[in-house]
């Protein structure tokens, strides 16, 4: 870069800092030919200062938090709507840095400007604040831009290489990074319980289930304490899922081990994604692009946009109030040009630095909004993510809906290219497999791939992700434990989390020692999981289900920093020869057999329905054949949801083959999964209560 003009910059009007006017773009902070590069955006400020901790090594006067300002000149500092400073003699780490900025008081016009606030950089890579998960001793702690350009880049590895699995051969593990292996009972050293270094240590537990995607709940920097801030009914919780995102770039500091801090979480993240590739398992962040932690104008909290320039990164209604969508008292204004080149950037970082292989967008209907909030047809955004260079090579996921009632299961504007959790499924395998009536068909679609949603355009069947359990809601077992949300220890008075669980507790509401009881609950999470995995799309099941994880019928427990959220690694070795030997000889089953990753829909060819009642809304039975063409390695599959034994007659095995009994979930284990089959199976079956089968043909 060419030498610009030399100015001085005031520090505190009394002391001076060799300067620069510095470059608009990068934004954020970037390491120059003559000094460190500050960049920021803001459209409607009048006055920018430049905030920075420089190491003790460094002499300068401060102001009174400790932190040198340098104010940036209008007229040399600015172009366009960007504000920059290149300061020169500033060490290449260790300095952190925000901003003071100030503009029109003019509330109702959308604007909330207050100079005595310090932001963080939206482009901020690193943040640095407090660096201990839940240490309350800290609770005040800024939130500040750091950066680091002394160490060496990375070292992925001669060898190393991106597994780039197929869509159809995914199999998602829903997890969070800190209560995955925080617990005592993970038997992991204390100083990496709950950290990205923990995860590695845990890739053999994920190998052995047989997933080879895991989705991370967000892991972008956010607040744990965010309830914490003033007395209310939840100042009792710490965010310990993460959907509070306060920067986009930077990932959450205190998942580093032993409170490493900024540098540290970032270098270890990248630890992480490079074990878990070399384990030929894929990396896909759960992102919160629908709103920030900044929370709503009568609890502000505010770190970064909102005092930058909340009338861009923020939808306001036409008095200038926040407009909410997310639930969360502000809605990100996505589809605002910089809004929506913010988002492009930090996507494509996360691809870029860190590797990753994938995002799933929380509340992704907020990005089918125009800035007035409307909806739109062709969001501007949603086509952006699904047509970038960078992009291309990575999964997108989709939660088509948001807070404010836009729900696009099966209309999201897709390109061909998002995929979407699939609400309709979850809903329609929980009513069939508790026993609802009427069920039948909509079972068999969902089955089948949801050809009614996802069979439009060159859509294919794994773009439907296929779940019966999510974060958010009953564990496996607690929606066969409870009729009721059970949430008192949110503080909330049972207002929140969801009514309409569509669960059963199949006879008694939460725990029991009914051995009557116990069974049938353990068939029905067996029913559940073979109906997943042998559904055409993606399938998705959610950290600790398999060993039956529960949360005592809490079905929002964001707030638990606590065993209620942490995975139990003793409950898992109990369980190992039971629940979780069926879950894993269940993925190993569909790895092994293409007929239920099919890429395009099933024709008639695929599938047999040995149905001619599809209008008997009092049937809770269901049987099918998938047709193995290559092979002749048919699957028989049957689903029992009544109170009673169905003798079902099963078609003819191909020729010179005989259908052999891998699944009764009637069975205990070791006889409930068979991985070579059973012989001797006759031309009936009798299928128990509350139960599936599944059959392979085989010599």
């Amino acid at each position: 870069m060419m030498p610009q003009e030399e100015i001085l910059g005031t520090i505190d009007g009394s002391t001076s800092m060799k300067c620069t006017p510095g470059w608009a773009y990068p934004l954020g902070v970037s390491n120059v030919e003559n000094g460190i590069n500050f960049s920021i955006f803001s459209q409607h400020a009048s006055s920018v200062t430049l905030c920075l901790s420089i190491p003790d090594g460094l002499q300068s006067e401060k102001s009174d938090d400790g932190m040198v300002e340098i104010m940036l000149d209008p007229l040399k500092n600015r172009t366009g709507d960007i504000w920059h400073i290149c300061v020169e003699d500033l060490p290449r780490c260790g300095v952190l840095y925000g901003y003071r900025i100030d503009g029109p008081r003019e509330w109702k016009k959308g604007h909330r400007f207050d100079s005595n606030n310090i932001l963080l950089d939206p482009y901020a890579k690193l943040v640095e604040s407090r660096r201990n998960f839940g240490d309350v001793t800290n609770k005040a702690s800024k939130f500040l831009g750091t950066y680091d350009f002394s160490s060496p880049p990375f070292d992925w590895g001669a060898g190393y290489k991106h597994p780039n699995l197929p869509e159809n051969n995914l199999f998602i593990y829903e997890m969070n990074v800190r209560s995955f292996t925080v617990d005592e009972s993970s038997g992991l050293d204390p100083s990496i319980r709950g950290s990205y270094l923990g995860v590695i240590e845990k890739i053999p537990h994920l190998l052995e289930l047989g997933v080879n995607a895991i989705e991370l709940l967000p892991v972008f920097e956010f607040d744990g304490f965010e309830f914490q801030r003033r007395p209310n009914r939840r100042d009792h919780m710490v965010n310990t899922w993460g959907y509070s995102t306060i920067n986009f770039f930077s990932p959450m500091g205190r998942y580093a081990s032993d409170g490493g801090g900024p540098l540290a979480a970032s270098y270890e993240f990248k630890q992480m994604v490079k074990a878990l590739h070399a384990a030929g398992i894929e990396v896909i962040l759960d992102v919160v692009f629908n709103h920030t932690n900044e929370a709503d104008d009568q609890y502000p909290f505010t770190t970064s946009f909102r005092g930058i320039d909340n009338k861009v990164y923020y939808m306001v209604d036409g008095n200038g109030e926040l407009l909410n969508f997310s639930g969360c008292g502000n809605t990100l204004n996505c589809n605002h040009p910089v809004v929506m080149e913010l988002v492009l950037d930090s996507l494509r970082h996360w691809l870029n630095e860190y590797h990753v292989d994938g995002f799933r967008f929380d509340l992704a209907s907020v990005l089918c909004r125009g800035v007035d909030g409307n909806p739109l047809s062709a969001p501007p955004i949603v086509k952006a993510i699904a047509k970038d260079a960078v992009l291309s090579r990575c999964k997108i996921i989709a939660e088509p809906w948001d807070c404010g009632g836009l729900y696009l299961v099966g209309r999201f504007p897709n390109w061909d290219r998002w995929a979407e959790w699939n609400g309709k499924y979850r809903d329609d395998i929980r009513q069939f497999i508790k026993g609802d009536q009427g069920m039948k068909g909509s079972l068999a679609t969902r089955l089948a791939g949801s050809a009614d949603l996802y069979k439009v355009n060159k859509c294919k069947p794994y773009h439907s992700v296929n779940f019966v359990i999510a974060h958010d809601g009953f564990t496996l077992y607690d929606l066969v434990s409870y009729n009721f949300k059970h949430n008192d220890a949110n503080g909330e008075g049972g207002n929140d989390g969801s009514n309409d669980n569509l669960s059963w507790n199949c006879g008694c509401e939460g725990e029991t020692t009914d051995v009557n009881i116990i069974a049938l609950r353990s068939r029905q999470m067996k029913n559940f999981h073979l109906a997943l995995m042998i559904s055409q799309g993606t399938p998705m099941m959610l950290m600790g289900d398999e060993y039956g994880h529960t949360r005592y019928g809490n079905n929002n427990s964001y707030g638990h920093d606590n065993a209620i959220n942490y995975f139990q690694w003793g409950q898992l070795e109990a369980k190992r020869s039971g629940l979780f030997r069926f879950f894993k000889e269940m993925a190993k089953f569909r790895q092994k057999h293409p007929i239920l990753r099919h890429e395009n829909f099933l024709d008639k060819k695929d599938v047999t329905w040995h149905e001619d009642r599809w209008d008997n809304h009092e049937s809770n039975f269901l049987a099918f054949t998938l047709h193995d063409k290559n092979l002749g390695e048919d699957i028989y599959v049957a689903f029992n949801a009544h109170d009673y034994f169905v003798e079902a007659t099963l078609p003819s095995a191909p020729a010179r083959k005989h259908w052999h009994r891998v699944v009764d979930t009637n069975l205990e284990s070791p006889h409930d999964f068979v991985p070579e089959g059973v012989k001797g199976i006759g031309k009936r079956y009798n299928v128990a209560p509350y139960s599936s089968i599944l059959l392979k043909a085989k010599h």
